[in-house]
């Protein structure tokens, strides 16, 4: 018989619960274990074995095949949060709780199977209308978690074949050399900060995020040289107390190879002379410490000034691309030029940024002329 104070109880189902202390709280509330028996003896034996193996630090084994894949979810992305940037942090969260946990985090882990995720990874695509590119970061770190589930189960779950869409190169969208000088007359007609960046852009390579984050104590008048050290998102807030959904965050560029020096031609030290405001601290598209222009803005910017110049389909990007093409047009040194774009190998520069104009096609074409083609 249950003696009074044991916290043993007989439940409605006819099994009897053993409450127990598992562990306290930072505000000192107790968190209780619950074991389960057919007999009030079976519910006894194992909450004391539960309370010796905490009095011997020992931790209590959980019961996860109970758990739902969300808690796996949230459980994974906490164990990350330190060692990804807050940038990473935030994609990730949004993509579970947009897309995944409402989807598949009702399902137990046992349940998840090849077919339930080629099922969630259809609906993205054709149910949602979501970017082939953007279904497959979902499914990568869908994956992930899987992975790490996996391994939170001391027995085998069953094999789950993760199958990616195939996502289409895009052409991406590139000056011509005619563009680019109407283009480059109309930025230094009455010149003023923004008209600066955006050319400082297409010279020099540099993401709009590393632009709207420049500083003047990061470009040598006297070294010709822009030192890459920091960039500029706006991000989702969410912490609850805050006023506003998204923030302002500036932090290290996107990787290692992103913190960069850049070489300066003597035609950009000329122009950065032109609109050197004389504070060595104050940011390069505003002139003042205090104040900056954030990339959304500067891509409004951009929009205004190509609507101008009559360039359709011409984004921020597109003067990085535009820059790295110039850059094959005069046979520059590809691991050279990958340094410069901040990227971690020469073939990332190649395969997606070194994009060939007819006119350098044509070129190579007449080449064989000197062998009798």
């Amino acid at each position: 018989m249950p003696r009074k104070g044991e916290n043993i109880y007989k439940r409605k189902d006819k099994r009897w619960e053993a409450r127990y202390v598992r562990e306290y709280r930072p505000d000192g509330t107790p968190k209780y274990g619950y074991c389960y028996g057919k007999t009030y003896r079976e519910a006894k034996q194992k909450v004391m074995q539960a309370k010796a193996d905490i009095l011997a630090c020992r931790p209590v084994p959980p019961a996860p095949h109970k758990r739902r894949f969300a808690f796996y979810c949230d459980e994974w992305l906490q164990l990350n949060r330190s060692r990804i940037k807050e940038s990473t942090y935030v994609k990730y969260r949004g993509m579970l709780d947009k897309h995944v946990k409402p989807r598949l985090g009702g399902y137990l882990v046992q349940s998840l199977s090849s077919a339930v995720i080629e099922q969630f990874g259809h609906a993205l695509l054709y149910e949602q209308s979501l970017a082939p590119k953007t279904v497959k970061d979902i499914l990568t770190m869908l994956h992930a978690i899987v992975r790490y589930t996996c391994k939170c189960f001391s027995e085998p779950l069953p094999m789950v074949e993760i199958v990616y869409p195939k996502v289409p190169k895009q052409e991406m969208r590139v000056l011509t050399r005619e563009e680019q000088v109407r283009f480059v007359q109309y930025l230094l007609e009455d010149m003023d900060a923004c008209k600066f960046g955006t050319l400082l852009a297409l010279l020099t390579g540099m993401r709009i995020g590393e632009i709207c984050a420049l500083r003047w104590e990061n470009v040598s008048l006297t070294e010709q040289t822009i030192k890459v050290n920091a960039t500029m998102q706006r991000l989702r807030n969410f912490d609850g107390e805050a006023a506003g959904k998204t923030k302002v965050v500036i932090s290290e560029p996107k990787s290692d190879s992103s913190t960069r020096i850049i070489p300066l031609t003597d035609y950009t030290v000329k122009l950065c002379n032109r609109v050197w405001c004389g504070n060595p601290d104050a940011f390069v598209l505003t002139g003042e410490t205090g104040s900056y222009i954030e990339p959304r803005v500067m891509q409004q910017h951009l929009k205004k000034y190509t609507a101008a110049c009559s360039l359709a389909g011409v984004r921020f990007h597109t003067l990085r691309h535009t820059f790295a093409t110039r850059c094959v047009e005069v046979d520059f040194e590809i691991k050279s030029l990958s340094e410069i774009l901040g990227h971690s190998s020469p073939r990332i520069t190649l395969e997606r940024y070194v994009h060939s104009s007819f006119e350098l096609k044509r070129s190579n074409m007449n080449k064989l002329a000197a062998i009798g083609y």
